[in-house]
């Protein structure tokens, strides 16, 4: 069997690993490869997704290559995955690889054939962009080592706490085996000098969740992620939406929507970047996030009746406000040191989102006049994301 077909045999196994949220695309590589694009260093790069095996030991519920399912299974030795990667690499094909693998062995076997993997790509002149995988149970030496040669680290935590993992992995211990090597590296990056090892900053900490496979809700998910937000450091945590396998114990269970990982990433953003708390998120009584974007959830809760005024308002409260980000604030802020803001043309010359806004501000104390539909009919100028 040639590379290129076990890279692909391997796809469906190494699409539950994530390092891009949902709208992002495949990479022209088409069906051939689990190619990816994902955000590295602020530009959109391709990403290969691989795996060295898909032999496994665990049973978990929702994966394609749990033990006993009747699939191939396909093998890379290290040395010949760190070659195809570095081929795909040297002709353009990728600016990075996700280094992942199934169980076989166990956990530390496991581990250190991925170090190992990393070692000769680095070792090899392979200078892209690196995320390695830490599998359940690894130990304490070998996630220093991760974090010597990789720019993203993670594991997959799969649920919020150990009686919804139970449920979707019955043996895996969600401490022990998963919390506590995240805990390991964050501990790394406070306590010790990345240049102690050649590096000059220490790789970012990622995790996901499997959503709507063991009963959670989406107030347990964020919870969870704002305590490791606080705790430690994660930079991002995603949110991969079910999908039932054929011949696993959950292939009945339905699908969970997109829509839903959806609204958990723009709840992780005003946690991460917003200023929100959990309590502050707009909650059904059921403990769901509501249909809708939750930004724009709160702000019709609060601040329909209360508007912002644009020319007063601190950054914190202006950031509250649906279509006002980080960029977009900073703007705001700069343009009314210089002047105060009296007019909606203003808004517009700033490239903020006029019509988005309107309802929830107030520009030199006076609310949008009825006029500004006429707004609307033009295009509002193209800025990047804020």
């Amino acid at each position: 069997m040639d590379v290129l077909t076990t890279l692909q045999r391997l796809a469906p196994a190494a699409d539950l690993d994530q390092d891009a949220a949902p709208t992002g695309c495949p990479h022209p590589q088409g069906p051939r490869l689990p190619v990816h694009w994902a955000a590295v260093g602020g530009r959109r790069v391709p990403i290969l997704k691989a795996l060295l095996t898909s032999a496994c030991e665990r049973d978990c519920a929702y994966c394609p290559f749990r033990a006993g399912r009747d699939v191939r299974r396909v093998t890379f030795r290290p040395a010949e995955l760190a070659r195809a990667v570095l081929a795909l690499y040297r002709g353009g094909a990728i600016r990075g690889v996700l280094l992942s693998s199934g169980i076989a062995g166990g956990s530390v076997a496991t581990q250190d054939r991925l170090l190992t993997t990393a070692r000769l790509l680095r070792g090899q002149g392979f200078d892209g962009y690196l995320h390695l995988k830490l599998m359940p149970g690894a130990e304490k030496d070998q996630v220093l080592d991760a974090m010597r040669w990789a720019d993203r680290v993670s594991v997959n935590l799969e649920a919020p706490g150990a009686r919804f993992l139970r449920r979707l992995a019955p043996r895996k211990w969600f401490w022990r085996e998963l919390l506590q090597p995240l805990q390991w590296a964050a501990t790394l990056r406070r306590t010790h000098d990345p240049r102690a090892l050649g590096r000059r900053r220490w790789p970012s900490l990622v995790t996901q969740f499997v959503v709507g496979a063991a009963g959670e809700r989406d107030r347990d998910l964020l919870t969870q992620t704002a305590r490791l937000l606080q705790e430690l450091g994660l930079s991002r945590v995603y949110f991969s939406a079910f999908r039932p396998i054929p011949d696993t114990p959950l292939a009945g269970h339905p699908a969970e929507d997109p829509a839903r990982a959806r609204r958990l990433y723009q709840a992780f953003f005003l946690l991460r970047d917003y200023g929100f708390t959990v309590d502050e998120l707009p909650w059904t009584a059921e403990g769901q996030l509501p249909r809708q974007d939750p930004k724009v959830a709160w702000a019709e809760r609060h601040l329909r009746a209360a508007p912002v005024e644009l020319n007063t308002a601190p950054r914190a409260l202006l950031l509250r406000v649906p279509g006002i980000g980080p960029r977009r604030a900073a703007r705001l802020l700069q343009a009314r040191r210089e002047a105060r803001l009296r007019d909606w043309r203003q808004l517009t010359a700033l490239g903020l989102p006029v019509t988005r806004l309107a309802p929830y501000v107030l520009l030199d104390g006076r609310r949008p006049p009825q006029q500004l539909a006429l707004f609307a009919a033009r295009p509002e100028p193209q800025v990047p994301a804020s």
